[in-house]
C-alpha cells in the first residue's frame, strides 16, 4: 500500500526592527558576543519589559497580506523550559490568543496547478540567545545578543503532502516577508528559519504521529530533510515498529536526521500569562492605518506584469520572486519599450549572473539604466543577442558602458548586405560537396552554413540578414 506524507511548517522570521521586542539593546548582527544585550534581556530582578510596538505593526502587516484574522485582543504568555542560552528560564512568546490567525497562502504546484495552505496563526515573541560549541575545547559559549530579538513566528496547516510543496510555500513566505519589509529574510544569519513537522500515514488515515526537524534554514536541506525523514519513518512502520513523537536536528553532511529530545506537548511549558505585559489591544483604526502602507502584493504585481506586460505566467512568476528584481525589471521594460525582451535578459543573464557571483540584485553592478543602454543596442541591430552577452559581461566586470565597450572592442554588426554577401559566397565556395548535398535534401546543413558565416564574421554579422542572403543563394 502505498504512504502519504503530512507535513505542516513553523516559520520564525525575524522582524525588522532596530530594537529588541521588549528592551532597547540593538538587533544589528555581527556584534561582539554579548555586547548587545541588556538587563532586560538576561531577565535580572526589578527590571521590566516594554512591547515594541513596531513589531506589533509588522505582524499586522504580514496578517493583512495573507487574509488573517488581525485579534482586536492578544496576550503575552511565558514559555517556561531551561536552556543555556535562555537566561530567564522562560521564553515571552503568545499561545492561546495569537496576533494573528486564520490566514492563508496559495501555492503553485510543479503541473502549475493552484493549492491553498492554511496558516493557523501568526504569533510574537522572542529569540533566545545562541550556544557557541566551536573553539572552545569541549566546552560551550553563550552569546546573548540574539536573546530579546523580535520573531514572528507562523505557524501553517497539516496541508503539505510532499517536500516539494513545503519549499514552495517556504519560498512564498519567504518572498512574502522580504516584499512587506516585515524582514530580511536572511537565512544565513537565522533570521528565517523553519521547523519542519512531518508524519506518514495511509491515504485517508488518521495523522500520524510527527517528528518535529528543527532549524532548517535552507531550500535545499528542507528538501532534503523532510524526503529523509519520511523514509525513516517508512522504514519504521513497515519493520514493525512505532514512530515516536520527537524533536529532531539535520545533518547535511550525512544527509540524515538525528534524535535531539522528545516532543514536548504544550502543557509541558506550563503557560501562563506573563503578569509584566498587559494585553495588546488593536482597533479597526490601528488596522487600516498599516493597511494603507502595503505596497503592492506579489500575487497582485504578477497578474499586473501579465496585463501590462504581456508576460506569460512563468516569466511574471519568476520576475516577482522578489520586490527588487520586479523594480528592476520595469525600469528595464519601460526604458526599452519591450517588456518581452527585458524579461528574457533580467531572467536569463541578469538572473544567471546574480547566481553566478552569489549575489543579490540590489548589489548588482549593472544598473537598470546601464541594461537600457545595451538592450537599445540589441533593438538598433548595432549588437547581436549573442554579442550583447559579452557586452554585459564586460560591463559586470566594470569596462564601462555598453556603447563605449562596443567602440573600444569593435563589436558593431555588420549588417551591410554586399559585406554578408562577401562572406557567404566565399563560404559556398569552399564547401562545394555540402552545397551539393543539401541542394539534393539535406536541410540540417543549413545549420553548418551559417555556423561557417557566423565564424568568418567574427560573430558580427546580422543573424536575420545573414540567413535570408544564405537561403537565396543555396536555393538560387
Amino acid at each position: 500500500m502505498e504512504w502519504e506524507t503530512v507535513i505542516g511548517l513553523e516559520i520564525h522570521a525575524q522582524l525588522a526592527t532596530n530594537s529588541k521586542i521588549f528592551s532597547g539593546s540593538s538587533t544589528a548582527y555581527g556584534a561582539e558576543p554579548n555586547t548587545q544585550a541588556n538587563l532586560v534581556d538576561l531577565g535580572m530582578p526589578g527590571v521590566l519589559p516594554v512591547l515594541n510596538k513596531k513589531a506589533v505593526e509588522l505582524a499586522i502587516r504580514l496578517g493583512l497580506a495573507i487574509d488573517a484574522d488581525i485579534a482586536p485582543r492578544s496576550i503575552f504568555a511565558r514559555k517556561n523550559y531551561f536552556y543555556p542560552d535562555s537566561p530567564k528560564g522562560y521564553q515571552i512568546s503568545q499561545y492561546e490568543l495569537p496576533i494573528v490567525a486564520n490566514g492563508h497562502m496559495d501555492i503553485q504546484l510543479e503541473n502549475g496547478d493552484t493549492k491553498r495552505i492554511g496558516i493557523t496563526r501568526a504569533h510574537l515573541e522572542e529569540d533566545a540567545g545562541k550556544s557557541l560549541h566551536e573553539d572552545f575545547q569541549g566546552q560551550t559559549g553563550i552569546d546573548l545578543n540574539r536573546a530579546g530579538t523580535p520573531l514572528l513566528e507562523i505557524v501553517s496547516e497539516p496541508d503539505m503532502r510532499n517536500a516539494k510543496e513545503a519549499v514552495a510555500y517556504m519560498k512564498k513566505l519567504h518572498a512574502l516577508v522580504r516584499y512587506l519589509g516585515v524582514g530580511d529574510g536572511n537565512m544565513q544569519e537565522g533570521s528565517f528559519r523553519c521547523d519542519a513537522n512531518v508524519s506518514v500515514r495511509r491515504p485517508g488515515a488518521e495523522f500520524g504521529t510527527r517528528a518535529e526537524i528543527k532549524n532548517l534554514n535552507s531550500f535545499k536541506f528542507i528538501e532534503r530533510a523532510i524526503n529523509h525523514e519520511v523514509e525513516r519513518q517508512i522504514d519504521i512502520i513497515e519493520s514493525g515498529g512505532k514512530v515516536v513523537q520527537e524533536t529532531r536536528l539535520y545533518d547535511p553532511d550525512k544527509d540524515e536526521t538525528r534524535s535531539m529530545r522528545s516532543k514536548e506537548d504544550a502543557n509541558d511549558y506550563r503557560y501562563f500569562p506573563d503578569p509584566d505585559l498587559l494585553p495588546v489591544e488593536i482597533t479597526p483604526a490601528d488596522i487600516e492605518a498599516v493597511r494603507a502602507t502595503l505596497p503592492e502584493l506579489p500575487d497582485a504585481k504578477k497578474q499586473r506584469f501579465m496585463v501590462e506586460y504581456a508576460l506569460s505566467a512563468y516569466d511574471a512568476s519568476l520576475l516577482t520572486l522578489s520586490r527588487e528584481v520586479a523594480d528592476y525589471f520595469e525600469a528595464v521594460a519601460q526604458g526599452c519599450g519591450d517588456a518581452k525582451l527585458a524579461a528574457n535578459w533580467v531572467n536569463g543573464e541578469v538572473s544567471k549572473t546574480l547566481a553566478d557571483n552569489e549575489m543579490e540584485i540590489a548589489a548588482i553592478p549593472v544598473s537598470s539604466a546601464a541594461l537600457v543602454e545595451l538592450l537599445k543596442r540589441i533593438q538598433d541591430n548595432t549588437v547581436s543577442n549573442k554579442i550583447a552577452r559579452d557586452v554585459f559581461a564586460a560591463m559586470w566586470n566594470g569596462e564601462g558602458s555598453a556603447d563605449a565597450i562596443i567602440d573600444k572592442k569593435g563589436l558593431k554588426q555588420i549588417t551591410d548586405t554586399s559585406a554578408i554577401e562577401a562572406v557567404i559566397d566565399e563560404i559556398i565556395a569552399k564547401n562545394p560537396g555540402q552545397v551539393a548535398e543539401y541542394r539534393s535534401g539535406k536541410d540540417k546543413l543549413f545549420g553548418f552554413f551559417v555556423g561557417q558565416a557566423m565564424k568568418a564574421s567574427k560573430g558580427k554579422a546580422n543573424p536575420n540578414t545573414l540567413n535570408d542572403i544564405l537561403k537565396q543563394k543555396l536555393e538560387g
